[in-house]
């Protein structure tokens, strides 16, 4: 399996041919480029910058093979498009394009009392590769591969490496960084490495590394 890093916290992953995406946003210039000849799109939340839905319902358009996947707001505001955008919940598991995914968690992180809570969901890819969009939800399930949110109003280092600690990954990858300079990137990198022993990959956007 090859993951392609995308700006912010979009990434595809490909395999014998096949290519599905996570979270393409607003945040993600190259987002469109992305989706293009994908199997499937996977959304962890609602938020803008994870779901651009302008985006993804001129792709359905486009292509009518595409499908969508995320909790019931995705299928709120892009429709049922003759079955191919799905809701999904935790606990939910399915194929598509020959990868398999489970679902977990349920909500994203708290950022303030006054500012909404929305669903949230992790996906699980191949029984390997989590995406816990943004939340530090801890699955019931082995996680070789984690890909660790960075930044944004509701991450904390230290919950980030409590979160590291828990879930043990072999392998683990930054996203959702593009609140950090480079120095706070690398500064992130050291400290997280420092109070886990757990090494964060920081990937370029555009960047590929096979897993």
């Amino acid at each position: 399996m090859k993951l392609t890093k995308y700006t912010h916290a979009c990434v595809a992953l490909e395999k014998d041919g096949s290519r599905i995406v996570l979270d393409p946003g607003t945040f993600t210039p190259d987002a469109k480029a992305a989706v293009t000849g994908a199997a499937a799109v996977l959304i962890t939340h609602e938020h803008f910058d994870h779901f651009d839905d302008t985006l993804l319902a001129a792709a359905l358009d486009d292509d009518p093979e595409l499908r969508v996947f995320g909790p019931r707001a995705v299928l709120d505001r892009l429709g049922d498009q003759g079955g191919r955008v799905r809701a999904l919940a935790a606990e939910d598991t399915f194929s598509v394009a020959d990868f398999t995914v489970s679902v977990h968690g349920g909500r994203h992180a708290r950022i303030h009392a006054d500012i909404p809570g929305v669903d949230n969901l992790g996906y699980l890819i191949d029984e390997a590769l989590f995406h816990p969009g943004d939340s530090y939800f801890v699955p019931e399930v082995s996680v070789d591969i984690l890909l660790l949110p960075t930044s944004g109003p509701w991450t904390k280092l230290g919950e980030a490496a409590e979160y590291l600690r828990a879930v043990k990954p072999h392998q683990v990858i930054q996203i959702h960084e593009l609140m950090l300079s480079d120095l706070g990137q690398a500064s992130t990198r050291t400290l997280l490495a420092g109070l886990t022993g757990i090494e964060v990959t920081l990937l370029a956007p555009g960047e590929s590394v096979d897993l």
